[in-house]
């Protein structure tokens, strides 16, 4: 894989991949690459008008580069902390399409403020982890269903290695008024938190797949450097620092490779032919920061097999949600 570069994104035609937070950064990128190589991408967005916006900026770019056979882009909501709306965004694509090629977790939200979702999780945990959670197992079907090897890709970071799971922090907030969530609350262990279960989750997936003799879907988890994108600004901007907010648009000129090269290891885990299942991706250049992806190790937590079947147990209990592997394998 040594310089893979998006040049070397197959061609896609007659493929159907979801991309989450499709409308800005790595999302948008991932989706612009895929459907100039003929797939339809579903854009996964908490925002239509924001994601339609994007859509129509993507199929000018894909004209004025001359590609002759682009794929379709398709906008449908999916506000990722609401499993209400994880719901209904799966209902739609189930009646819209009989199979998938690619589920890309991509969106995601890093060092908030303390809030939480609709159902009561902490809000990183509860966008980035669980709201996938929720999404894959409702397009895992759709996904065994394709003719080729479908592939489930989740976005991590290279801060999943400060990361632990505090298992009193992955539930939703108690009715005990005593138990004060926001105490000692930390946004960025919080999001480092966040991270590392989306490694444990990826590689627990694949796991379960393979033991369920579902030999058709690969899950891998990936991290895309440092790359420039609105990512590292909402945070301070939802505090109202503007000496942050200033802090990280110096560090994203100075630093960062651009939301097209970040991209680039969820292009190559989606696209390319020898990705191993369970395996993690990022770029192989300084610090892993910036580079052609190549497979990586992920932290020594991120491979704590009893961990990853702690998180997914306790997915499943505090969404309702479980995953019918044997289904999938008839």
């Amino acid at each position: 894989m040594s310089g893979w570069s998006e040049a070397d994104v197959p061609d896609c035609s007659g493929q159907t991949v979801v991309v989450t937070g499709a409308n800005s950064g790595i999302g948008r990128e991932a989706t612009r690459a895929l459907a100039a190589r003929g797939a339809t991408v579903v854009m996964a967005v908490r925002s239509t008008d924001r994601g339609r916006d994007a859509a129509e900026g993507i199929r000018d770019e894909i004209a004025a580069r001359g590609t002759s056979t682009p794929g379709k882009l398709e906008v449908r909501e999916c506000d990722l902390a609401d499993l209400d709306s994880v719901a209904s965004f799966v209902d739609d694509v189930r009646e819209a399409y009989d199979e998938l090629d690619v589920l890309a977790n991509n969106a995601g939200v890093m060092a908030v403020p303390y809030s939480e979702t609709a159902q009561g999780f902490e809000t990183q945990f509860g966008v980035n982890h669980v709201g996938h959670f929720a999404l894959t197992e409702g397009l895992l079907g759709l996904l065994a269903a394709s003719d080729g090897e479908a592939r489930v890709v989740t976005q991590s970071s290279g801060l999943h290695e400060n990361g632990d799971i505090d298992f009193d922090r992955v539930r939703p907030r108690s009715a005990d008024p005593a138990d004060d969530p926001e105490r000692g609350y930390d946004e960025w262990a919080a999001y480092g938190q966040s991270k590392l279960a989306n490694v444990l989750f990826a590689r627990e997936l694949d796991a379960r797949l393979d033991d369920a003799g579902v030999a058709d879907v690969t899950s891998v988890a990936v991290h895309p450097g440092y790359a420039a994108t609105n990512l590292q600004k909402r945070g301070p901007e939802q505090r109202g620092s503007v000496l942050r907010k200033y802090a990280m648009e110096v560090a994203n000129a100075v630093v960062a490779q651009s939301a097209a090269d970040g991209a680039l290891p969820l292009l190559y885990a989606a696209t390319a032919s020898d990705v191993a299942g369970g395996a993690y991706y990022g770029p192989g250049g300084l610090m892993n920061m910036r580079g052609s992806p190549e497979r990586q190790e992920p932290s020594a937590r991120a491979l704590d097999d009893d961990l990853a079947r702690r998180l997914w147990e306790a997915s499943e209990e505090h969404t309702g949600i479980s995953y019918d592997f044997d289904a999938l394998a008839a």
